[in-house]
């Protein structure tokens, strides 16, 4: 709590999560029913709090279901990124030489590959969707993990307490498992908030070009597309899913930035 950047952040971030969990449940309209008698409506309307789009859907149901596809593509990419990234990391680290070396080089190659080039070529092939979206980052996104991993790694392998535990007869895997894990996992963490952010700002940008998530699923990306057809009849459409990607970025960036002055003990004063 001493931290306000970890306490505004997260707890933005909670009350977002609770909204993509429970959407289905708290959703005042069916967000792709079409109204066409109460087409564009504006915010504070009799029934329609945030307004309705050009079709009459209800923008706030819109919004609150579109959380729902900005945060899984964030935290299931964040999660195949640490599912392959840091045991990689870990053993490049860890072992050192030859091992670095090969890993290092497979690193760097696909640090090289740009992600958005990525997640357009994995459409174009397999048609737009969110799964297809996820995986592209998630094979691009994890060598960011193996990166900063290796580096804390070969930091922490000649330690006092790593010798010591060494000397005590650990294996390799123990080692790495016991005593390595769990000192790498902070900045790790810090590390998900960010590609979190990242994920959502990049399905928006897809989404946008029409290359996302396909209509009627509603998204943050796809709303602003719409909407900026609107700029000046209905200002509403683009502003509010504008400002909820806004938001939820800004909120994940405090996070990020709170976890990592509070994993760094010449930070955290």
């Amino acid at each position: 709590m001493r931290n306000w950047q970890i306490t505004i952040g997260g707890l933005i971030v909670a009350i977002l999560v609770l909204l993509a969990l429970f959407a289905p449940w708290i959703v005042p309209y069916d967000p792709a029913k079409q109204d066409l008698r109460n087409y564009l409506l504006p915010p504070f309307s009799p029934g329609h709090l945030l307004g309705t789009d050009d079709l009459g859907r209800d923008m706030l149901s819109r919004l609150i279901m579109g959380t729902r596809v900005s945060l899984f593509t964030g935290f299931v990419t964040a999660a195949i990124a640490i599912a392959i990234g840091v045991p990689l990391g870990l053993i490049a680290g860890y072992f050192g030489g030859r091992t670095d070396m090969a890993l290092g080089r497979l690193f760097d190659t696909v640090l090289g590959i740009p992600s958005i080039l990525m997640a357009l070529g994995l459409t174009a092939v397999f048609g737009p969707s969110l799964v297809v979206i996820v995986a592209a980052l998630g094979l691009v996104w994890w060598a960011n993990y193996a990166r900063i991993v290796r580096s804390e790694a070969l930091k922490l392998r000649h330690a006092e307490f790593v010798e010591a535990a060494r000397a005590s007869g650990c294996g390799n895997g123990r080692l790495i498992l016991r005593y390595l894990l769990p000192n790498v996992m902070p900045i790790v963490l810090a590390l998900v908030s960010l590609t979190v952010a990242s994920g959502i700002l990049v399905e928006a940008s897809l989404s946008f070009l029409g290359v996302g998530v396909r209509p009627p699923t509603p998204t943050w990306g796809g709303m602003l597309s719409v909407g900026r057809n609107f700029v000046r009849t209905a200002w509403w459409m683009a502003t509010l899913p504008g400002l909820a990607i806004v938001i939820t970025v800004l909120s994940l960036n405090l996070l990020g930035d709170g976890l990592r002055d509070n994993s760094d003990p010449k930070l955290r004063g």
